[in-house]
């Protein structure tokens, strides 16, 4: 198990291998399986994500009536000509909501590193796999290198809501995306975790604030500020722009935040949006 991304990166230059070949030979020692058998296992977690993305149903609302088809109208607004984000980033804010209202419908979804934040990766991966490099093997590869990100991220701070407010979910879906991106783009291990830092940087103090403690609002379109987030800071390292803070210490940063946040800011549906007029009558409507 890793504990820096800086540890990656070493082993990448002293081994000579790849971010992602690096990231699942340790998957399989930690697992005791044969490396074969890692990689099978994220091709059916890459299987389950497009299944997931393929199932999106836009007649579906969630039991609150709050989320179900702005993925749709978004698909559908994009299809209908030029836009101001273009083709594939508008697939990828359609894809991030659709993601999120199938996760609060209760369909399957992976959860990459929360259900709460599962909208991000696919967002990403899989209009990229569809318009740009139709290549399983390379969106595989891409994966483990997502993997090692949160991986390092769980490991010194959290991926939980609960415990560092949103910017442990969102912020942790978005760094791994980011990293991601940069290796489907030729990117080095270098601009991977620098894309992954200024992703991480950019959501830096995000609070968990659902509405009535559902995973719906704002949750939903969170997810697709976390994809465009990706995007864009994956573009920036592969521009050759870095952070200026090394990526494991804004790991560190993010923890520090999370530290301090109130209570009421970290998924109990007490403070932010969740304690607006309209988070309460939401609340007293459930309850009811």
């Amino acid at each position: 198990m890793f504990h820096s991304l800086e540890e990656i990166v070493n082993q990448c230059e002293k081994e000579n291998k790849e971010f992602w070949e690096i990231v699942m030979e340790d998957d399989a020692r930690e697992r005791s399986v044969e490396a074969a058998s890692s990689y099978a296992k994220m091709m059916d977690t890459w299987d389950a994500m497009l299944l997931a993305a393929a199932n999106y149903d836009n007649k579906l609302k969630s039991a609150s009536g709050l989320v179900g088809g702005d993925g749709y109208k978004m698909e559908q607004y994009i299809a209908g000509g030029e836009r101001l984000c273009g083709e594939f980033l508008g697939q990828v804010i359609a894809g991030a909501l659709q993601m999120g209202e199938s996760n609060a419908c209760m369909k399957r979804i992976v959860a990459a590193p929360t259900a709460g934040a599962c909208g991000v990766m696919p967002a990403i991966l899989v209009p990229y796999f569809k318009r740009i490099g139709k290549d399983s093997d390379r969106i595989v590869r891409s994966m483990y290198v997502a993997a090692g990100i949160g991986q390092v991220i769980a490991d010194r701070a959290s991926i939980s809501g609960a415990q560092g407010g949103c910017q442990a979910e969102i912020g942790s879906a978005s760094a791994m995306a980011a990293g991601a991106l940069v290796y489907l783009e030729g990117g080095n291990e270098t601009q991977i975790v620098h894309a992954a830092a200024m992703a991480l940087k950019n959501l830096l103090g995000l609070v968990c604030d659902p509405v009535a403690g559902l995973v719906e609002v704002p949750c939903v379109k969170r997810n697709v500020i976390g994809a465009v987030n990706a995007v864009s800071s994956a573009e920036m390292a592969l521009a050759g722009i870095i952070s200026r803070v090394w990526p494991d210490q804004v790991i560190d940063a993010m923890k520090e935040v999370g530290d301090k946040m109130d209570v009421s800011l970290k998924e109990t549906g007490l403070g932010g949006l969740a304690a607006t007029a309209f988070g309460n009558e939401i609340k007293n409507l459930t309850i009811d």
